[in-house]
């Protein structure tokens, strides 16, 4: 048995050789510079001076960095008749109220559909399933109709209860309770006489951390760069992204002023990636696994 083993470890080892081992390694850097590209880019035009940014042949650093552009920015938005701070409590409690509803409703569903045995149960996954492949764009006059009948035209509402209904972060959830959570772990906390409500939050919960972490990042990027919205009209309701679309929107003399502001929005979403990037890769390569 450990000559078997032996034999077995030395044809590892010879399997393994160097030089696919650094081209793996170069593949790996070459894809993770190609993937930091673009956010590199758009740092660096952010505090570029306007006679850089339109240079040929364009250079990828700038030769005199410069905060003007973001300064330039928060001027422009002090001087708008809706104050700045309104724009990002909007944008906060839309993202904040949108993401936790979203993250709660979706586990309290995905909960029975992983865990439990009722009637109904596969038909029920299947619509889920079904409305992932259906684009905002399509539902668009659907949700009006809805919103309208609700009264909910012109409120907060109209974009966080729809964010509340992601289907994709309640496919998420249920696979990776499926795979994650011991049914024997259930069983045993319900020996023990724990309600179904004290399961959920200290047992489940717990163990899915990872699928609501990977929720969590998609519902801010979806919430955190929404802009002008059909359901709200009143600027004093809208997001920073719209504010600052507006800055984009006011042609070549304000491109340095809109590259501050792609940097501006693109700081919580990478800031939230890079805080539960291996929980988001750990869901990822479960959420499809079958027993």
């Amino acid at each position: 048995m450990a000559k078997r083993v032996k034999r077995v470890k030395e044809t590892k080892r010879v399997s393994r050789s160097t030089g696919g081992t650094f081209l793996l390694f170069f593949i790996l850097i070459f894809f993770a510079v190609l993937m930091a590209l673009p956010m590199v880019l758009a740092i660096s035009n952010s505090l570029k001076p306007l006679s850089e940014l339109w240079e040929f042949p364009p250079k990828l650093f700038p030769r005199s960095p410069t905060l003007k552009n973001f300064a330039d920015m928060f001027n422009i938005m002090s001087d708008s008749l809706i104050p700045f701070a309104r724009y990002i409590f909007n944008t906060l409690f839309i993202t904040g109220v949108g993401t936790a509803g979203n993250i709660i409703l979706s586990s309290m569903c995905a909960f029975p559909l992983a865990k439990k045995k009722f009637p109904g149960k596969d038909a029920i996954f299947s619509i889920i399933v079904t409305s992932l492949m259906f684009n905002g764009t399509v539902t668009a006059i659907p949700n009006y109709i809805v919103m309208s009948t609700l009264g909910w035209i012109d409120t907060y509402w109209s974009i966080i209860v729809p964010a509340f209904a992601s289907t994709l972060g309640l496919y998420l959830m249920k696979q990776f309770m499926e795979q994650s959570v011991p049914s024997t772990l259930l069983e045993a906390a319900r020996i023990d006489g724990a309600s179904q409500w004290l399961i959920f939050w200290k047992i489940v919960m717990p163990c899915v951390k990872p699928a609501w972490l990977t929720q969590l990042l998609l519902s801010v990027q979806a919430l955190w760069n929404l802009g002008s919205s059909t359901f709200i009209f009143s600027d004093e309701k809208k997001t920073l992204a719209y504010a600052l679309g507006q800055i984009v929107s006011g042609g070549v003399a304000r491109a340095g002023v809109g590259a501050a502001v792609s940097v501006f929005m693109m700081v919580v979403p990478i800031s939230i990636f890079a805080f539960s990037q291996s929980n988001i890769v750990d869901t990822m390569s479960t959420s499809g696994m079958k027993d």
